[in-house]
This record gives C-alpha cells, structure tokens and sequence, in this order.
C-alpha cells in the first residue's frame, strides 16, 4: 500500500495533488463548487510557476555561489546539495511513506479534536520535513516506531509554533486565516520572538528598512525590481573578483543582475496567483468565525480574541515573493557564505538551498513586521547556529540520502541540506530521540506540553504580545499593501 502511495505521489507530484486537496477542503467548508474548482487552478498554476523560476534560478545562484566559495578558498567537507535529496529519500523510506499517509489521517484528528488551530492536511506536499527526520532516526536507531513517534511530535510542535506565530502571519502577508506550518520553515519563530528584546535595546527597531521606506526615499532605486539588479551586481562582483578585468565576468555580472531584478519583478506575480487559491476558504473561515460581543473591538483585537478562528496551512511560496521576504534572503546569500568559511569548527557549506533563504526568513518577516534589519540580525544568529546542527548530521544525513537510493553526486564525501539540517531546535529534539533515553524524551515531551497549555489557556495574550512588539518597528504603514498583487 505504502509503495502504491509513493507511486501516484511520485507520478502526480504537488502540482496535481495539492490543487485537488484545495478542491476537497473548498467543498468540505461549502464553497461554490465553481470557486472550489478555480482555488484548485490556482493553486495549481502557482506551483508550477515556482517550479519554473526556482529551476531556471538556482542553477544560475549556484554557480555564482560556488565562484564566491573558489574566491575564498573555503574547503568544507559538508556540502549542501539542496533539499530535494532529502525529500526523494524520505519517500523512499518505509517510516518516511508511512507517515506520508497516516500522518494526513493524523493532522485531520488533531484539527478536529482542537489539539491545533492549523489545518495541516492543505499543506500536504509539505509532509517531506517531517518524514526526513523519522528517516534519518531510523538510519541511526533502526527503531521504527522510535522514529515514526519523532516525526509525529515534530509535526506537533511545528504546529504549536505555527498557531504561535499564525496571526503576525496572516496579518503581515494579507492573506486572511492562513499560516506556514512546514517543519523546515517553522523553528524561526523562535529566534523572532526571543531575540526581539535584544535588537530593540540595540536600536534596531528605530531604523527604518523597509521597502515602504526604500520607495519613499530612494525613488526608482527603492522598487524590488532595482533593488534586485543592485543586489544581483553586488553579488556578482563578489563572485568574480579574479576576474574582474574580463568580459567573461562582466557578462555574467550582468546578466545575474538582470535575472535576479527577473525574479524580484515575476516572482511576486506568481505568489499572487497562488494566494488567490487560499482566498475563499480564508474568506468562508472569515464568515464563520465569532462576531465580536460589543462594537468597541477594533477588527485586529476582534481576530485575536475570536477562539474559534482557524488557519489554513499554505505553502511558503505564498510569501516568497513579498518584498521584505525577498531582498532579506538575497541579502543572506553573500553573508552566509562568509560566515561558513569564518564560524570556527564549522564543517558545512551552503550552496544549493541558498536560494531557498526567502522561504526560510517568512516568520522572522512577519513577526518583525518587514524590518529587514532584524530579519538579517536574526538568520546571521539562527542559521549560523543551524551551520553546527547541519555539520553535526553531515555523516547521518549522508548515510540516509544514500541508503535509501539517491545518489551522491561525484567528487562529494558527505552532504547536507542547508534547509532542511541547519536546523538548531528540529537538531536538538532528534539528539533526544535517537539517544532513546526516556529521560531526554520526556525533557522533550514535557517542554511541548508546557508550550500547548500557554498556548491554548493564553493564546490571546500571546497574540497580543507579538503584535505589540511587531508595532515596535518604524517605518511601518500597513499591512494591506504588503502583498498587495
């Protein structure tokens, strides 16, 4: 059964599967049959244009990245060669196919038992994160229920942070009653929250970079499709810096420039195609929710204090293209890089899930409401730590990915994922399981219990405290125009 699963996931893919999972939960919350059809389409269509762009880019990036990598002479043993190895191996993997299909079954029951507020089942593609890490467990353990039991509390977990940072989420990227839930993307909403204090005692929040402010004061040079080409320059030249006396080099100086200012301008588009898929089940989630009990709530206090609200789980593509999100993960690229070759004891190098930064930044985006600033601040802390987690699973991650029948590319001894391993806290929960000491476990287990019971006894306060502290930030004008496509 479970060999059958893979196959029609391997045959259809996420561009098929996912548009006919929008089409089931359309009808399930009564949208017109008509309209269902169309959030299908949609979501669908976006798939398959990020599909498009991302393989046309990342080869692009990759060979910049790689010439910058040659400048400095960095020799790093761990090397990132992008996350689909670890998604193609995790269906490969009997504990990895097994929750593929009873975790659905499972995201359904906690949702409809009101353990979460995050409908996890639209989301499905995104499953390979939890399934990679059960993968990995029983590579090292081979324990299968030990490892099955680790991709469940993952799922938990990322759920309680998705739920946690939901409302800054759906705010800030205008997409009503939705949220990112995927494993791979979810754990910066700790660093978010907790580092928030520190950037504000620095003075951080008072500095206004944000593309609102960029249009403002830079005019033309403050729209993304420039910033783009001035970010593509700068990282071209940094790719080139032997060779800079060549045509050879301005060449592709260039035509990087133009393709990344490509990406700044298209990408956005596609995002907004793909965020009409998820309007009106946000819309008909919208219309059931509790109306306030007296007139003097604004609309924002109404939504979180509103205990029947609910999310949709979307893809992280829908906010790729924002802005902030963007220029923040384009301005990671060059810095990351250095730090590899600069962070002492550090084995891993990120290449390939470099262009994959964008998706990795969302929640800091939403939660700093756009402060670019912060966001830097916050991916320089957490992915330099998550560089540590990557080099400690270089080894497992390697052994796994090959086990389970992907190749490794020639001329590479081990290899990572800087998505999917450079993850400080998913690292530390996997140390406690596959040490299978019921004390680390439990230690694990407990910490989840405390996180539910705040979240589901304070909810609202919580929600309270991060739009105070996302208020913080200057040069803010609202989040209508945020993805405003």
């Amino acid at each position: 059964m479970l060999e059958t699963v893979n196959k029609v996931f391997q045959t259809f893919g996420a561009s098929v599967l996912v548009p006919i999972m929008i089409f089931i939960v359309a009808l399930f919350l009564r949208v017109k049959p008509k309209t269902a059809m169309m959030s299908a389409f949609y979501a669908g269509v976006g798939l398959t244009g990020f599909g498009w762009i991302i393989t046309m880019f990342t080869p692009v990036v990759t060979k910049i990245i790689k010439q910058m990598v040659n400048n400095t002479g960095i020799k790093l043993p761990v090397v990132d060669i992008g996350w689909q190895a670890g998604s193609l191996a995790s269906f490969g993997s009997t504990v990895g196919l097994s929750f593929f299909v009873f975790g659905l079954i499972v995201e359904l029951i906690l949702f409809g038992l009101g353990v979460t507020k995050i409908f996890m089942a639209s989301n499905l593609w995104n499953n390979f994160g939890f399934m990679i890490w059960g993968t990995l467990c029983y590579y090292v353990t081979h324990n299968f229920w030990l490892s099955l039991g680790l991709s469940f509390f993952m799922l938990l977990y990322a759920l309680a942070l998705a739920e946690i940072q939901a409302d800054r989420w759906s705010d800030y990227y205008g997409v009503k009653n939705a949220s990112v839930s995927s494993l791979h993307n979810i754990e910066q909403t700790v660093p978010a929250i907790l580092l928030d204090p520190l950037w504000n005692l620095l003075g951080f929040n008072k500095v206004k970079m944000t593309p609102d402010y960029f249009k403002k004061k830079l005019g033309v040079f403050g729209e993304p499709t420039t910033l783009g080409a001035l970010l593509g320059l700068i990282i071209g030249i940094l790719g080139n810096l032997k060779s800079l006396g060549t045509l050879q080099a301005w060449g592709q100086i260039l035509s990087f420039a133009i393709e990344l200012a490509a990406v700044m301008t298209i990408f956005p588009l596609v995002t907004g195609v793909f965020a009409k898929a998820f309007t009106p089940l946000a819309e008909e989630i919208d219309n059931r929710r509790d109306k306030p009990a007296n007139g003097n709530e604004s609309v924002e206090e109404d939504l979180i204090h509103d205990k029947k609200r609910w999310f949709l789980g979307v893809d992280d593509g829908v906010g790729y293209g924002e802005p902030a999100t963007i220029i923040s993960g384009v301005i990671l690229i060059p810095i990351m890089v250095v730090i590899a070759f600069l962070l002492p004891g550090n084995k891993s190098l990120p290449i390939v899930d470099l262009i994959s930064l964008p998706f990795m930044v969302e929640s800091i985006v939403a939660i700093t409401k756009g402060n670019i600033l912060k966001v830097i601040a916050n991916g320089i802390v957490w992915f330099s730590l998550g560089l540590y987690a990557a080099s400690w699973l270089g080894s497992v991650y390697t052994g796994a990915v090959s086990h389970y029948g992907v190749a490794i590319p020639a001329g590479i001894v081990l290899i990572t994922s800087f998505n999917l391993m450079a993850r400080p806290l998913n690292a530390l929960v996997f140390a406690a399981f596959i040490s299978q000491n019921p004390l680390w476990i439990g230690i694990a287990i407990i910490v989840y219990l405390v996180l539910l019971y705040a979240l589901r006894r304070y909810r609202a306060n919580i929600w309270q405290y991060l739009k105070k502290m996302a208020d913080k930030n200057a040069g803010y004008s609202g989040s209508n125009d945020k993805i405003n496509y």
